[in-house]
């Protein structure tokens, strides 16, 4: 069994996420400073360039981003 390391996803939500309103609700969106950082290291994990901290912390990112579709589509199904 191999375990992945991960930077927890709540480390970013101080300074890494926004609520935007969208029509009448408002959804978690990632700032755009955390968008650029997830396009930038999605890039380089398909390059093979990754160092371990940095696949750890795109894990990180990554779930705080399924967390948020989860909750956003509740949001919007409650709407």
């Amino acid at each position: 069994m191999i375990t992945q390391m991960m930077v927890q996803p709540s480390f970013w939500v101080e300074s890494g996420i926004k609520l935007s309103k969208v029509r009448s609700i408002y959804l978690f969106k990632f700032t755009e400073e955390l968008q650029s950082r997830l396009e930038g290291l999605s890039e380089k994990k398909k390059a093979g360039l990754l160092t371990p901290e940095e696949d750890a912390e795109l894990a990180g990112i990554l779930e705080l981003d399924r967390i948020f579709t989860l909750l956003n589509a509740k949001i919007i199904s409650e709407s």
